[in-house]
């Protein structure tokens, strides 16, 4: 049975060598231009050439978001763009301008497109229109439920479906939104996007004696716009039952290791899933690994019908219970040591954990003896990005992460 591909967001390479390790089957990034993620570190044209060939040599895939609303003026550098993409051997474009998916599908025909959930595809109707052109997966618009995306697959079955499994939400339909523009001058719908509805807010009703009263959650005000992170690790069954061929993980903004997390995590579920069907559910820590980074209370959005609980009223994010400590950048094995990279500062005796795809995960490490690479002991790390001896028997490997409590 081929099993369904999980997706991981890349921000910038260290982030796809991040989603790569920790166990993805695909990741999709941005270029420099035309995604809807600007303020992402993205992909010059050479980096995604490079990109390409560093996942096709591992057996996976790069999708590449190719996602804004475009304007006259992007027409001709956007015909430019998909040629390129088509002959570095990208393995989708993931587009949700109609004209941009004609462009390219014309100009590009051995370039893959996938209809983006900004297109805000919500029937099956649409699934065929746009299979009709050529296009051969949608990512179906986040406001579905389970039942009309199983509707849609019967309807239209040739058409692969993507959906998002986790991460954050948009208030406003599959992310089409002024706010950011009206408050701010920058334009999500062109990778601009400042999240104002991540913002407090104080919400005031004006009363016939020409006061303003302040209608608050409490003193603080509350986040009236800020939408609950998805998060569908116990139904992962439904979702593959459902049609879904590709499960999606939003965060090209997030961290490394908020990507090394989620992504682990979900790697661990989908296989244990085909490995004894929904009794997966039955093992906690999936859902413990996905509270180790930051996040916001969690939601299954609508996916198992309506939900009028999708708002996060109290902050607009938790830090989550663990911090990214250090980068293992290597182990050696005789002399029982990792060489680390410090993230954050950490003392002789400490207790670190480990984030790793591995047997290792979640092995406890004692900070009894930390060197520097010239062998002087060290009692504090605290230099960023110093590079340290840390010994320990637990067998790690590069990529792992170590963290904290």
């Amino acid at each position: 049975m081929k099993k369904v591909e999980l997706l991981a967001p890349a921000g910038d390479f260290e982030k796809l060598k991040t989603a790569c390790y920790f166990g993805a089957d695909a990741v999709y990034v941005g270029g420099k231009n035309f995604s809807l993620r600007a303020q992402a570190g993205n992909f010059s044209d050479e980096e995604l050439a490079e990109a390409v060939r560093y996942v096709h040599e591992r057996g996976k895939k790069l999708y590449v978001a190719v996602n804004i609303l475009a304007r006259n003026a992007d027409l001709a550098p956007a015909e430019k763009y998909f040629r390129f993409l088509e002959s570095v051997g990208v393995d989708g474009a993931i587009v949700s301008d109609t004209g941009l998916i004609a462009m390219a599908l014309r100009v590009a025909p051995k370039l893959p497109v996938n209809v983006s959930t900004q297109a805000n595809v919500t029937n099956a109707e649409t699934v065929r229109f746009f299979a009709e052109t050529g296009v051969k997966r949608v990512i179906l618009a986040r406001e579905l439920s389970l039942k009309e995306i199983a509707e849609i697959h019967a309807a239209v079955p040739d058409v692969e479906i993507e959906a998002f499994v986790h991460g954050a939400m948009c208030i406003s339909y599959s992310g089409r939104c002024l706010l950011s523009n009206y408050l701010s001058g920058r334009d999500g719908n062109r990778g601009e996007c400042v999240q104002a509805c991540r913002w407090s807010y104080e919400l005031r009703e004006k009363n016939k004696g020409g006061e303003w009263l302040g209608v608050e959650e409490d003193g603080r005000g509350t986040y009236i716009f800020n939408s609950k992170d998805l998060n569908m690790i116990s139904h992962l069954g439904e979702m593959i039952e459902s049609g879904v061929v590709s499960f999606k993980i939003e965060g090209r903004m997030k961290s490394s290791y908020y990507v090394a997390t989620v992504v682990n995590a979900y790697r661990r579920a989908i296989d244990a899933y085909y490995a004894r069907g929904n009794a997966y559910k039955d093992d906690p820590l999936y859902l413990c690994e996905l509270k180790k980074t930051a996040h916001r209370a969690f939601t299954t959005a609508y996916m198992l019908g309506d939900n009028a609980e999708t708002v996060n009223y109290s902050d607009s994010q938790s830090r989550g219970e663990r911090t990214f400590i250090a980068l293992v950048l290597g182990y050696d094995e005789e002399k029982k040591r990792a060489l680390v990279e410090m993230r954050n500062r950490f003392r002789k005796g400490d207790v670190l954990e480990v984030l790793s795809p591995s047997d290792a995960l979640n092995e406890k490490i004692a900070v009894n003896r930390l060197e520097d690479t010239d062998g002087a002991a060290v009692e504090d790390a605290k230099l960023v990005m110093q590079k340290l001896y840390l010994y320990t028997d637990v067998k790690l490997s590069a990529g792992d992460i170590l963290r904290r409590e």
